[in-house]
């Protein structure tokens, strides 16, 4: 009875961190979509740039040293010609620049002194194409063919939302009851049992999204919501692959009680790019 009750008690002390920063996080990012569109991608911009460098250091630790000033330069190529493409600034012409990358990275290459120059360039590009494009996409969630800011910025206060309140179910259910593991070998902790909590969780967020979000039906907002859980679980998987094939336990200490920017923006990495493509068929 006292280990259960010790068990309780560190998970609700956990909890409580979690909630504080998530808190704060959540206020700052729905602060910034409310705001403007522009606010949101600003803001975005930082956190791409933040998790490419966080991934940069981590990745190191497997022996491939990415290029820290092009993989930044580069991120900043790609997220804003995405970001200005998405709000109708410039032609989809644009987007032709981020062909340019993988023979920025390559050319790098050829005058830095490394032993693995194919894998810099591997590492980096696979940096950018995790990290930076899934992040860029979030702005293309604003619909601005709605009237008010705050339908037009609909599809994406009810992803986060969803996402939000799935990851917390998901803890909460899995450190209560979690007995049965998903994949041990690359994330001990996560079981299915917190899996099918927060799966429970995020389809009635997507529920009450529907009333409040007309945009689309429940059945939409559903189908929005299943994306999401089963491809922001794996984006949490892969992230936790990353961290367990290189020795770290967090990606970083920005968020207390979160880790890095990658480990809070893990699912997104992954969840984004489907729902982005279902948001396009669904307009």
């Amino acid at each position: 009875m006292q280990f259960k009750s010790s068990n309780l008690l560190r998970t609700l002390n956990n909890f409580t961190i979690r909630t504080i920063t998530g808190v704060l996080f959540v206020i700052g990012i729905i602060g910034s979509v409310i705001l403007s569109k522009w606010a949101f991608a600003a803001l975005f911009m930082i956190v791409a740039i933040g998790g490419f460098l966080e991934y940069s250091k981590i990745i190191r630790l497997s022996k491939a040293y990415p290029h820290k000033l092009a993989g930044i330069l580069l991120s900043l190529l790609l997220y804003s010609t995405i970001v200005l493409w998405e709000f109708g600034i410039v032609g989809s012409e644009y987007l032709l620049l981020n062909l340019l990358i993988l023979p920025a990275l390559s050319i790098v290459e050829l005058y830095r002194k490394s032993a693995s120059p194919f894998m810099n360039v591997a590492a980096g590009f696979l940096g950018l194409v995790w990290v930076v494009l899934p992040l860029a996409l979030l702005s293309g969630f604003f619909n601005s063919e709605a009237e008010g800011v705050w339908l037009q910025s609909g599809a994406l206060l009810g992803f986060f939302l969803i996402l939000w309140i799935y990851d917390s179910g998901a803890y909460i259910f899995g450190s209560l009851m979690g007995k049965h593991r998903m994949l041990e070998r690359i994330s001990p902790k996560k079981s299915w049992e917190g899996f099918v909590g927060g799966s429970l969780a995020g389809i009635l967020t997507a529920y009450m999204i529907s009333a409040s979000f007309t945009e689309f039906s429940f059945g939409k907002w559903l189908l929005v919501a299943v994306l999401i859980i089963v491809f922001g679980t794996f984006g949490d998987l892969v992230e936790s692959m990353l961290k367990r094939s290189t020795g770290v336990k967090d990606s970083g200490s920005l968020l207390p009680g979160h880790g890095g920017i990658l480990d809070r923006f893990d699912a997104v990495l992954l969840a984004a790019p489907p729902v982005y493509v279902l948001l396009y068929f669904l307009r």
